[in-house]
Parts: C-alpha cells; sequence; structure tokens
C-alpha cells in the first residue's frame, strides 16, 4: 500500500513573513460540509463574508469580495482591471512587492514609471510629489507594509497629496490587513488587495480586494476589455453582487471561504482594537528579548512593522545555519533577507494568531540555543 505523506506533517511554528499560524476553529471551518457555489445557504456566508471584509478594510465599497487565488493573485486582479495599453503608472518601489508591481504592470502595457527607495527606509513624500509635477499619472501604487523589508510606508501622506485629483490610489495590504489599521475610505484608496495567509490566520489561497465606485466605473468604460477573463471583476461583480439574480462566473473555492469567514469572524469577536494591541504587545516583547540576546531591529522605530519584524543578522553569523536548527531542532520557521537584503536581516512574522506571547518565548529560547 502506497505510503500517505500527509500523517507525516510536522506541526511547525510558523514565524516567518507567511503563511502564519491557523486557529482550530479555521481549521474546523475548512471541514464543514462542502455546498454548491449558488445554494442559498452558502450565498448567505458570500454576503457576510462581503459585510466582514468591509469592516476589517474600513470602507462601505460594495464590490469588496475575495478572489480565487493567493495575495499575488489580489495584485494581478488590481492591475489587470484598471490598466490598459499605454496608461501611465507610477510605482512606488521599497521593497520586493513594489518590484513585483512594476513587473505585473509592464506585462500589461502600461508606461510604468517608478521611484526606487532604499529597502528597510519608507518611501520618501517629497520625492513622490516632485515626481507627480512632471506629468498626469492614472495609477499611483504603493505597498502599505512591505513584507520583504518591514517597513509601514505612509499610506495616509501619500494619499493627502492625490486627494482631489483624477489619480486612482492602489494599494497593497497583503501583510497589514488584521495587523494594523487599514482605512481604505480615509485614504482615498480606489484599489486594494490582501491575502489571507498573514494577519487573517487563514491557510493562503484567497485575495480579498476593494474597488471604489470610482475605479469601477473606469473598469465599466474601458475601451478594451480586462485581459484577464478570469479575474475581469465586470464578470465577477455579477456572481458576488447581491442586488441581482447570481451569474455563474467560476466555481468558488468553497471551503476555502467558509475559513475565510470564520477567521474574519475571530477578528470581530476579539475586537478591532484588541488586535492591533496584541500584535503591539508582542513585537514590543520580541524586540526586547532580541535586545537582551544582543540583536537589533534593521528598520527605524517610527516605520516598524508589529507582524513582520526585520532583524539584522550580526557580523560571522550564518543566516541559513541559524534558520535551519530552529528548524529542524525547535520545529520552528523563520524567514531570511530577499533581494538586496539576503543575508542581512531575518524576517520574524508575529501574524495572526501566530502573535501571541509563548510563540515569543519559545522563538527567542530556540534562538538563544541557535546562535551559540
Amino acid at each position: 500500500m502506497m505510503k500517505n505523506l500527509l500523517d507525516d506533517i510536522e506541526e511547525i511554528l510558523l514565524m516567518g513573513p507567511g503563511p502564519s499560524c491557523v486557529p482550530p476553529e479555521v481549521y474546523n471551518a475548512l471541514s464543514c460540509k462542502t455546498l454548491g457555489h449558488l445554494d442559498p445557504y452558502f450565498i448567505k456566508i458570500m454576503n457576510e463574508i462581503q459585510e466582514l471584509l468591509q469592516k476589517i478594510f474600513n470602507t462601505k465599497n460594495k464590490l469588496t469580495l475575495p478572489i480565487s487565488g493567493t495575495g499575488s493573485s489580489g495584485m494581478e486582479t488590481c492591475l489587470v482591471n484598471l490598466i490598459e495599453s499605454q496608461d501611465p503608472v507610477l510605482i512606488l518601489i521599497n521593497g520586493v512587492f513594489g518590484v513585483r508591481m512594476v513587473e505585473v504592470a509592464t506585462r500589461l502595457g502600461a508606461q510604468v514609471d517608478k521611484i526606487e527607495f532604499e529597502w528597510g527606509k519608507p518611501i520618501d513624500i517629497e520625492k513622490v510629489k516632485t515626481k507627480l509635477e512632471e506629468k498626469p499619472y492614472k495609477i499611483l501604487a504603493a505597498v502599505h507594509a512591505e513584507t520583504s523589508t518591514g517597513v509601514r510606508n505612509p499610506i495616509g501622506e501619500i494619499a493627502k497629496i492625490i486627494k482631489g485629483t483624477d489619480i486612482l490610489f492602489l494599494i497593497d495590504t497583503v501583510t497589514s490587513l488584521g495587523g494594523i489599521e487599514v482605512k481604505i475610505d480615509e485614504w482615498g484608496v480606489d484599489a486594494v488587495y490582501s491575502g489571507t495567509q498573514k494577519c487573517l490566520s487563514v491557510p493562503p489561497g484567497l485575495a480579498p480586494v476593494s474597488f471604489s465606485d470610482r475605479a469601477f466605473s473606469v473598469i465599466s468604460t474601458r475601451k478594451s476589455k480586462v485581459p484577464n477573463w478570469y479575474l475581469d471583476m465586470s464578470l465577477i461583480g455579477q456572481y458576488w453582487s447581491g442586488e441581482r439574480k447570481r451569474v455563474y462566473h467560476h466555481t468558488a473555492p468553497i471551503n476555502m471561504l467558509y475559513a475565510l469567514y470564520q477567521g474574519l469572524l475571530l477578528i470581530v469577536e476579539e475586537g478591532f482594537d484588541n488586535v492591533f494591541k496584541r500584535h503591539m504587545e508582542n513585537h514590543l516583547k520580541l524586540k526586547e528579548g532580541l535586545e537582551g540576546l544582543g540583536l537589533n531591529m534593521y528598520v527605524e522605530e517610527p516605520y516598524r512593522l508589529p507582524m513582520l519584524n526585520a532583524v539584522t543578522i550580526p557580523e560571522g553569523i550564518d543566516d541559513v545555519k541559524v534558520r535551519s536548527t530552529l528548524l529542524n531542532d525547535f520545529k520552528i520557521e523563520i524567514g531570511g533577507g530577499l533581494g538586496p537584503l539576503a543575508g542581512k536581516i531575518w524576517r520574524i512574522g508575529l501574524m495572526g494568531h501566530t502573535a501571541r506571547p509563548e510563540n515569543v518565548d519559545r522563538l527567542l529560547e530556540g534562538l538563544e540555543k541557535a546562535l551559540k
């Protein structure tokens, strides 16, 4: 008889840049009985998911829903729906995910301009102002919480620069949603995407998105069809809209949607302020413990993310060896650096269900031994 590899999966404490630990309630939700994607009871759950997402995004946008795919499918959804060939787009880069936006926008035939900032430093508002004076842009895109560096970008400040203009504001909240406050309507964001596997504590597989009325009218009046059929919001919206008869688009990942529903419910039940406070308290506990081990945070304090901690690797310490020891001997996963930060930082995730004091203690204990 063939051996079932699933029997040997070990429980790993996920403290890397994602996925995060999944609470038992979410695992239970995944195992609920599968319904049809047009079943009236499932549609009830879909409506609730939309309402919960509107709450966590702080938006009244009707077009707020989860895309069937991981966080990167959310990025692709926002860009593929709003960009037409030759559209002028400005992308702000201070990490991997800004670079990825450029890659997607370029493939769609946009005229992409970019402003690059040092990795580990926040976006400089003055440089953005100067660049915006050069020419009119259709879209300005930025990352709220840069997963590759642990930097929180000043999205509220960027929003003020383009308030009252025709520029569509697009942001990535893959790591921030559910860990720090995201204020879509207050910031005047037109398109936003996230992912389930970070602070929402749901396995990877869905990408919550939200589009403003202004963004939807841009999609509705496109000269050409959205080039990606699977991610076309004018079609998906007809499946998720409660105002008229649901139109089948693709078979929704039913059980993943149960998981998202449960994950969002847990956040609402705990209370947003309590969730944000828990992330911050565990971040501060981790920082103090790391300093006790002679380790320093890579990002300056005002721009640090509580849920994604970039830690400078000391001179003479073997990055890979420490991470391997943590994984093999202590069953703890942390992440290494990417791009120019490879070998220079560790990325320690305190996202969602992972952000608990007992996990911080366990990591610090393992790290102390691994460093020796």
